[in-house]
């Protein structure tokens, strides 16, 4: 069996874009952002290692799951940069986000809930209306712009 050399191991760009379906001016700005890192070689071409690829299945799929690119990075920095995540890692951050998720399911299944009565009435009441005048602190102040203080 042939053991690949220390340059064989890194992909590029590239190769890394055609792997991870991902494309090459999204792994720029995820480097840009600290979410992977590469390494530079003789000609100035970018070189990353192998386990970057699985960093950025995890970029991905938290992104599908609509976790702020912030929350990626500050959870991928709490992984090593010289070796694949593993299982249990993936553990730990999918639990760290699983709360977040669970509120904002709860949040959207209410929206949706309460959808029916909107098509219902077609008012769209900003006074009484629940959907486009969430949390209304201002309502008890009466209509109209209120001081800066009450906001």
């Amino acid at each position: 069996m042939k053991t690949l050399s220390s340059q064989e191991r890194l992909l590029s760009v590239g190769q890394l874009a055609a792997r991870s379906g991902v494309a090459v001016t999204a792994l720029h700005f995820y480097e840009t952002k600290g979410l992977i890192h590469s390494t530079r070689n003789a000609g100035n071409q970018r070189r990353y290692p192998r386990a970057v690829l699985r960093r950025v299945a995890v970029i991905k799929m938290a992104q599908r799951l609509g976790i702020p690119l912030a929350d990626i990075a500050h959870a991928l920095a709490t992984l090593p940069c010289d070796h694949t995540p593993t299982a249990e890692d993936w553990q730990r951050l999918s639990s760290a986000w699983r709360e977040d998720l669970s509120r904002r399911i709860d949040e959207l299944t209410m929206l949706r809930d309460q959808l029916d009565g909107c098509i219902g009435c077609g008012c769209l009441s900003l006074k009484e209306c629940p959907l486009r005048n969430q949390q209304d602190r201002l309502a008890e102040a009466g209509p109209g712009p209120h001081p800066a203080e009450l906001a």
